[in-house]
């Protein structure tokens, strides 16, 4: 069964920086596409940034140069990289995986899917 937990949220101000982690176990890492998601207040859960060992990485167009996914296999653990953030980039962040998408796929389609399996998420807000 997959497991994921995030941690790592908070309040930070614009311009600051945050990690996020998200701690995986239930499945083997290299198999899968692992991704993180935002999902703002009022609004619907979007792909931020996905990677897998097959397809590289992926980034949406409104976190390209500030953000970073990366992975820690020994840890079986996948991170968010932050910087420069700014207000839109508050809501809560929310990790998946499936070993049925590639990191395109999944960022942009696998909020719409019927089968979705996710973590807790973890607050990010970004005050002014």
């Amino acid at each position: 069964e997959v497991q994921l937990v995030e941690s790592g949220g908070g309040l930070v101000q614009a311009g600051g920086s945050l990690r996020l982690s998200c701690a995986a176990s239930g499945f083997t890492f290299d198999d899968y596409t692992i991704g993180w998601f935002r999902q703002a207040p009022g609004k619907e859960r979007k792909g931020v940034s996905c990677m897998s060992s097959r397809d590289g990485t992926y980034y949406e167009d409104s976190v390209k140069g500030r953000f970073t996914i990366s992975s820690d296999k020994a840890k079986n653990t996948v991170y968010l990289q932050m910087n420069s953030l700014k207000p839109e980039d508050t809501g809560v962040y929310y990790c998946a995986a499936t070993s049925r998408m590639g990191v395109q796929a999944m960022c942009v389609m696998y909020p719409f899917l019927t089968s979705q399996s996710w973590g807790q998420g973890t607050q990010v807000t970004v005050s002014l």
